[in-house]
C-alpha cells in the first residue's frame, strides 16, 4: 500500500467541526509516517469528481472528515475499488463511523486508530445498500422517521439535534400510518399499513437509534424494521425503546430480512444515511463485501 492518503473534507460538518477536526486527523497520520493531501472542492459534485480521482490515482486511501452525508458522498468514490475507506467522524450522527467502531468526535483519536489499522493491514470489506446509483452504508428510512427528517430541514431555528426533537413532536400532532407496498427478493407484494419501515445495512441512524439493531453488515442481507399502525399514544412508548434496539419486541414492529426490496408509499420521502434519496417508490438491494473499510 502506497504511504500517500487522502483526507476528503466536509469544513462544514458538525457546524464548522469538519474543518477543526482535518488539522489533528492529519497530524496524526503524518506523525504515523504517511505522506497526507487533501480534498475539498468546491461542492459536492466538484469533492466527489476530486475524490475519484485521487482513487484513480492510486491513493492508499480515502479518509471522509465529516459526518453520514460526507461517509456516503465517499462511498460513491470507493465502492466497488479496492480503496479503502477510513472516517473521521464529526457530523451530527456520525452512525456509520458507530458500526465500524471507529471513534466519534475525537479526529486525533481517529487518525491514530486509522494509521494504525492501515501500518498492521486490518481491513476488511463490508455490505454497502445501492438504491438506484445511491450507496449507503447504514439506514434507509421512511415514514414517519423521514418526515420528521423534512420538517427538520425545514427549520431554520433551533439549530442541532434540537431541531429534530421538535419536527418530532410536530409531526406526532399531524401522524397517521400510511399504506405501503413491499416486495421483498422476488417474492409477493405486502400490503401494509405502517408507521415507517427501515431497511438496515448498518444497525443505527439518527446518532444512535437502533432502529434495525439486528443488521450485520457483513452476511449479505438487509434488516427490514417495519413499525405497524400504532396511534399516537402506542407510537410515544414505542419509539423511545429504539436506543436500546428493544422496540422490535413490540408486536406492532416486524423484522425481515432479504437481499433486496422495494418499498412503495404516497407523500413519503425516503432518505438513506440521512441524504434524501426522492419520493417513493424505491428499490434497494444489498450488495456483499461493496466496501474496504479502515477499521479497529
Amino acid at each position: 500500500m502506497t504511504s500517500e492518503i487522502t483526507l476528503f473534507v466536509n469544513p462544514t460538518a458538525g457546524r464548522g467541526r469538519g474543518a477543526r477536526a482535518a488539522q489533528p486527523a492529519a497530524s496524526a497520520l503524518r506523525a504515523a509516517g504517511f505522506s497526507v493531501r487533501t480534498v475539498l472542492g468546491e461542492d459536492a459534485a466538484d469533492a466527489l469528481t476530486r475524490a475519484r480521482a485521487a482513487v484513480a490515482g492510486g491513493t492508499g486511501a480515502l479518509i471522509a472528515v465529516g459526518g453520514d452525508g460526507m461517509a456516503q458522498l465517499a462511498l460513491r468514490a470507493v465502492a466497488g475499488t479496492n480503496t479503502p475507506l477510513g472516517l473521521v467522524a464529526v457530523g451530527t450522527g456520525n452512525d456509520f463511523a458507530r458500526a465500524l467502531g471507529l471513534p466519534v468526535r475525537e479526529p486525533a483519536a481517529a487518525g491514530r486508530m486509522i494509521a494504525d489499522a492501515l501500518k498492521r493491514g486490518r481491513l476488511r470489506d463490508i455490505d454497502l445498500g445501492l438504491a438506484g446509483d445511491r450507496w449507503f452504508g447504514t439506514v434507509l428510512a421512511s415514514g414517519f422517521d423521514s418526515r420528521v427528517t423534512d420538517r427538520g430541514n425545514r427549520m431554520r431555528w433551533p439549530v442541532g439535534r434540537f431541531k429534530y426533537d421538535l419536527a418530532m413532536i410536530a409531526e406526532l400532532a399531524a401522524f397517521r400510518p400510511v399504506p405501503y407496498r413491499i416486495r421483498l427478493d422476488d417474492g409477493e407484494i405486502r400490503e401494509v399499513e405502517a408507521t415507517l419501515v427501515a431497511v438496515g445495512n448498518g444497525s443505527s441512524y439518527g446518532g444512535g437509534m437502533r432502529i434495525c439493531p439486528g443488521a450485520d453488515l457483513t452476511d449479505g442481507l438487509f434488516d427490514i424494521t417495519v413499525v405497524g399502525d400504532c396511534d399516537r399514544t402506542t407510537l410515544l412508548r414505542v419509539f423511545p425503546r429504539v436506543y436500546r434496539g428493544t422496540h422490535v419486541e413490540h408486536p406492532k414492529v416486524t423484522v425481515l430480512r432479504a437481499a433486496r426490496v422495494e418499498i412503495a408509499a404516497e407523500g413519503i420521502t425516503g432518505y438513506a444515511d440521512g441524504e434524501p434519496l426522492g419520493r417513493l417508490p424505491l428499490s434497494a438491494r444489498c450488495v456483499r463485501g461493496g466496501v474496504r473499510v479502515v477499521g479497529p
